[in-house]
């Protein structure tokens, strides 16, 4: 499978001049990641690529990885992955992914990280849609059997090979320590042959499969390069399988910038680690942010060394912003997707009143619109779907027909966001386009509900979605994690406070329901489909 530029439909090409530019400014080049990753490995060999795990921490060099990763391909190279074949894995972060990664990249194979939550069923989908030719995983981790998950893969990929990262493997499966050694014959490799595989997070419905390329790859780590807060360790808290986690080993692997992952997200471990490697910079969602806080305070550890924090991927509380720059942590909330990494940053330096209200301006070579349904540019200051591109706009998804509707002539990505843009070209996200309930014909954007509901006191966290109403079509449910030791609020306490900031009766919820955690996927968004399907009778909520 080698997917390239020239596949792509019309509406989705991007301008040959507009190509030209990027190349110019330096976000393109014809290097492929293997060509890239030698160089790096060759000019930053001594940086450092930290795991943080429970049973196995590892420590190791890029110029090890590398050897390593070129190791690996020449074995893969004896079991016939040729070219344009898929690698997949699903492991939770250790330091076999980072020399998969370079392995992938030597071979000229797309190289697809899978969520480690998913189970039998998505894996089985995304292994056949992708037509994955080698699948990684542990034999075990932590309560997840993956050895049984392969097992049930149902239908299982003809062609394709289990490589089992660990001490057993079942009949029909390979152990990574057995596989056969050999050199890799020098292979080329042109930058738009596809390079990356990720699949969205399937939240309403079939997962599509992201296509990147060495050239989209270069762009966003470019544009990252000119955004960020240069040098200094950088402290990965995602998944492999989600694109930051992603963006975190490609970090390593193509600018060596030292790296600190983690096996899984543990925030006393994060707080004792920034203070321990006076870690600069990281990212994460609000979720993150408010643990590391706590647990910080809790057990006494200094986060001054944190020059920039980078949050978004959900609703990021004006409250919880403050309380960070309080703690002397830059926040700098930003807006990006699996499609095109990083759409809009805030800078350190902007003022805190827009880093607490906005997502940002665009990053260096992104470009934004707001359009009505209609694919027309709006007024300033009026909300609209949010079209972007830019040299990390991805080249399109796996599947043909998923393109269809998904892009405006010009290369511009529709990402079925909501958003407004100010007249300083600020951006911000105020729903997702479908995430919208519809109330006796009108419709109310779930997040402003939720930004209101969030300064409501004995509120921690809270999802609004709609609750199926027979007369009106639906009604505003607030999903509610109580503070700890606080009294949840009532309807009446929610519908007095809106009502003396003076919101439209409309938007007050008229129905709450209490959890203890909100329902997410490994990226740290709130799973609201899930949500509605509990409050139609087909869920843990019903």
């Amino acid at each position: 499978m080698i997917v390239t530029q020239e596949d792509a439909i019309a509406a989705r090409d991007i301008p040959a001049d507009l190509l030209a530019t990027w190349s110019a400014e330096g976000f393109h080049h014809a290097r492929s990641l293997a060509e890239t990753m030698a160089r790096a490995a060759h000019d930053h060999g001594d940086a450092e690529f930290h795991v943080l795990a429970e049973h196995r921490p590892t420590i190791d060099s890029l110029a090890a990885i590398h050897r390593a990763g070129l190791k690996l391909a020449g074995s893969l190279e004896r079991l016939g992955v040729a070219r344009g074949d898929v690698i997949a894995m699903q492991m939770s972060n250790c330091a076999e992914n980072a020399i998969i990664f370079q392995a992938a990249a030597a071979l000229g194979c797309p190289i697809l990280p899978i969520v480690h939550i998913l189970g039998p069923a998505e894996l089985s989908f995304i292994l056949n849609d992708s037509g994955a030719r080698i699948f990684f995983t542990p034999d075990h981790w932590k309560a997840i059997d993956f050895l049984d998950r392969v097992r049930r893969i149902d239908p299982r990929p003809p062609a394709m090979q289990h490589i089992v990262v660990g001490d057993t493997a079942p009949p029909g499966s390979l152990l990574w320590r057995n596989l056969p050694s050999g050199p890799l014959t020098p292979r080329s490799v042109a930058a738009d042959e596809t390079a990356l595989l990720l699949y969205t997070s399937g939240t309403t419905g079939r997962p599509k499969g992201v296509c990147h390329s060495a050239r989209t790859i270069h762009g966003e780590l470019a544009a990252q390069s000119r955004h960020r807060a240069e040098g200094g360790t950088w402290l990965g808290p995602w998944p492999s399988g989600h694109i930051a986690g992603t963006l975190s080993i490609l970090g390593h692997a193509l600018l060596g910038r030292t790296t600190v992952v983690m096996e899984s997200w543990d925030a006393a471990v994060a707080a004792e680690q920034i203070e321990r490697h006076a870690i600069e910079q990281t990212s994460g969602t609000p979720f993150h942010l408010s643990g590391l806080l706590e647990a910080a305070t809790r057990d006494g550890r200094s986060l001054a060394s944190l020059r920039q924090y980078v949050i978004g991927a959900t609703t990021v509380p004006a409250t919880l912003v403050a309380q960070a720059e309080a703690a002397g942590i830059r926040c700098c909330r930003c807006y990006g997707s699996t499609e095109m990494p990083s759409i809009t940053q805030c800078e350190p330096e902007d003022p805190l009143e827009r880093r607490l209200t906005t997502d940002g301006r665009p990053t260096p070579g992104a470009e934004v619109r707001i359009v009505d349904d209609g694919g027309r540019d709006v007024p300033t200051g009026t909300a609209g779907e949010v079209a972007v591109r830019g040299p990390e706009r991805f080249t399109g998804y796996l599947r043909v027909e998923d393109n269809d509707d998904a892009f405006l002539p010009g290369g511009w990505f529709l990402t079925g966001d909501i958003g407004v843009l100010d007249g300083e070209n600020y951006l911000a996200i105020t729903d997702r386009k479908k995430d919208i309930i519809i109330r006796g014909g009108e419709n109310i954007a779930s997040r402003e509900v939720e930004d209101l509901l969030l300064a409501v006191d004995g509120i921690a966290e809270v999802a609004v979605v709609g609750w199926p109403d027979p007369r009106l079509g639906e009604k505003i449910c607030a999903v509610i994690v109580a503070r700890d030791g606080a009294t949840p609020p009532s309807i009446a306490t929610i519908a007095a406070a809106f009502q003396k900031i003076g919101i439209a009766r409309q938007k007050t919820p008229e129905h709450v329901v209490l959890v203890e955690a909100l329902p997410r996927n490994a990226s740290g968004k709130v799973l609201k489909a899930e949500l509605r399907r509990s409050l139609r009778g087909d869920g843990p909520l019903a």
